[in-house]
């Protein structure tokens, strides 16, 4: 047992790693921005590039570890996000250094579904196993805090490349705690199939092409040829991939296991809960800078009490989750989130962060550990054991496309509303036009023309950009309470159990077994 919660820790020590590199390059944007002459759009890219590529690559991630080999997959991951880390640091240009982060995301394509399907692996017993994924849930969540925390304290002393630099120790002690840790038995087919090329490339173009459009939504104008033109295309791309993988004999992933309900539920709450959460966190962010003043480092600390919360909650939802089922734990959280952002809405200017801010953000937390590890769960019990890696990457997808979506939808309401009122204002109080438009790129646009405005009117303008944030920030959250709502609903009926196995919870068998009434898993064989 010593052996499996040593292999745990290692695992989580590389998921953390590509997790923590989707947040800790947020705070070294300004700094970028100054050394590579890089505009909004070259900023955002540093960022998205990451997003793009390892949510366009999850699925085959997960598809070569089961075909390859898990941990194989995952040291390859580690050793080439070390490499592309080396290149990031060193990059002298903008055009490199987004180069170089597709690349990051492309290595945590494999490293990301290896970690949980190991994890699976590793835990065949089914309390170990929800305790193991309630670890592996809260690694997740509380990366989202740490990202901001390192990147923060690393700025104040190094330049900008050392938030690339700090992952070569990192990967490093990851490299080796799963060299030293995982030895789980790899499972290989008998035969080794001919690998599933036009499912890969329908998964990647798909994906990519619709994580790309999501991204350049807010800028194209979400009513604009290319968005629509893209987004049809996407669809259409991902409807083929269905149809191959439904007539392929041996498929990237049995598509399936979607007619499960349990199954679909659980992942488009995983999908909806990331949806708010990266959503928030794009926009806290800026309140913590632009409106409350804090700095880089300040600001990412105030998101360690969501890291906490996750952390500690999230194996109680598991032990929770095994007691009662995960219909009631989920659908809960999603109201615990609603709750979160519903608190957000009382917020202004003059806000205190212990006075408000922070009680929101730990219901938010306590919401998402809720939500995660029980429905994360329920995905992978539904599988097989020759398709953990895929199962794994869908659960993966499920949160990085939700996680784009949050950004760009929550992200896009904010700025229509910031936009069109900030230079109305702004006008009426005089301001000259050139300050005007660079107020209404962003908050933080917003906040530098303040400070060097003259005495007088500095406060004026301050107000204002503040007062005006807060009414998008409150425009946005109303979605996120609107998707939280309906993912409780979601959850309260999609999820619900067979009586007779809510009344034994002790000799329950998983969704494992349920799957296989419900589900014939790739080409007639079925769950075992």
């Amino acid at each position: 047992m010593r052996n499996k919660w040593a292999a745990l820790a290692a695992l989580c020590i590389a998921e953390l790693l590509v997790m923590v590199d989707n947040t800790i390059v947020n705070v070294a944007l300004p700094t970028m921005s100054r050394d590579l002459d890089a505009g909004v759009s070259g900023l955002q890219w540093i960022v998205d590039a990451y997003t793009l590529v390892f949510a366009g690559l999850l699925l085959t991630g997960g598809y070569l570890g089961d075909r390859f080999g898990h941990r194989r997959m995952l040291l390859t991951g580690i050793t080439g996000f070390v490499a592309v880390s080396i290149a990031a640091a060193a990059s002298t240009g903008l055009g490199q250094l987004i180069a170089a982060r597709a690349g990051l995301g492309m290595f945590a394509a494999l490293v990301f579904p290896a970690t949980l399907a190991l994890i699976i692996a590793a835990f065949p017993e089914a309390r170990e196993r929800a305790t193991a994924v309630g670890v592996w849930a809260a690694t997740s969540g509380a990366a989202v805090a740490v990202g901001p925390v390192l990147g923060g304290w690393l700025l104040n002393h190094f330049s900008w490349a050392s938030v690339f630099w700090v992952n070569v120790p990192f990967a490093a002690v990851a490299a080796a705690a799963v060299l030293i840790a995982v030895r789980v038995p790899e499972h290989r087919p008998v035969l080794l199939h001919r690998l599933d090329a036009p499912g890969i490339a329908a998964s990647i173009v798909g994906l990519g092409l619709l994580t790309f459009t999501v991204i350049e939504g807010p800028s194209a104008g979400w009513a604009s040829a290319r968005t629509i033109v893209g987004l049809l295309v996407a669809v259409a791309v991902l409807a083929v991939f269905v149809v191959h993988q439904r007539r392929s004999a041996h498929p990237i992933f049995n598509v399936r296991l979607f007619a499960n309900r349990r199954f679909a539920a659980a992942a488009g709450m995983i999908s909806v809960a990331f949806f708010a959460l990266f959503g928030f966190i794009f926009l806290i962010t800026q309140f913590f800078q632009g409106v409350m003043g804090y700095t880089p480092l300040q600001a990412g600390i105030r998101t360690l009490p969501f890291a906490l919360v996750v952390a500690v909650l999230s194996p109680v939802a598991m032990a929770v989750s095994h007691r009662f089922g995960p219909r009631t734990v989920a659908a809960a959280g999603a109201l615990l989130m609603a709750s979160g952002f519903s608190l957000v809405e009382l917020a202004d200017r003059q806000s205190t962060y212990f006075g408000l801010i922070v009680w929101s953000m730990m219901l938010m937390a306590a919401g998402l550990a809720m939500i995660s590890g029980p429905c994360t769960q329920v995905i992978m019990d539904a599988l097989p054991e020759h398709q953990t890696g895929a199962g794994s990457a869908i659960n993966d997808t499920t949160r990085e496309v939700g996680g784009t979506l949050g950004v760009a939808v929550l992200g896009s309401v904010m700025t229509s509303v910031y936009t069109a009122n900030v230079g109305l204002r702004l006008d009426g109080l005089g301001v000259p036009a050139e300050a005007r438009e660079i107020a209404q790129q962003s908050v933080m646009a917003g906040a530098q023309v303040a400070h060097h405005a003259p005495p007088p009117m500095s406060e004026q303008i301050r107000v204002i950009v503040a007062d005006v944030f807060v009414d998008g920030l409150g425009q946005a959250t109303w979605v996120a309470v609107g998707v939280c709502l309906a993912a409780a609903v979601l959850g309260a009926l999609a999820l619900r159990e067979r009586r007779d196995l809510v009344r034994h919870p002790a000799d329950t068998p998983t969704a494992l077994h349920v799957a296989e009434h419900a589900v014939d898993v790739g080409g007639g064989n079925r769950v075992r």
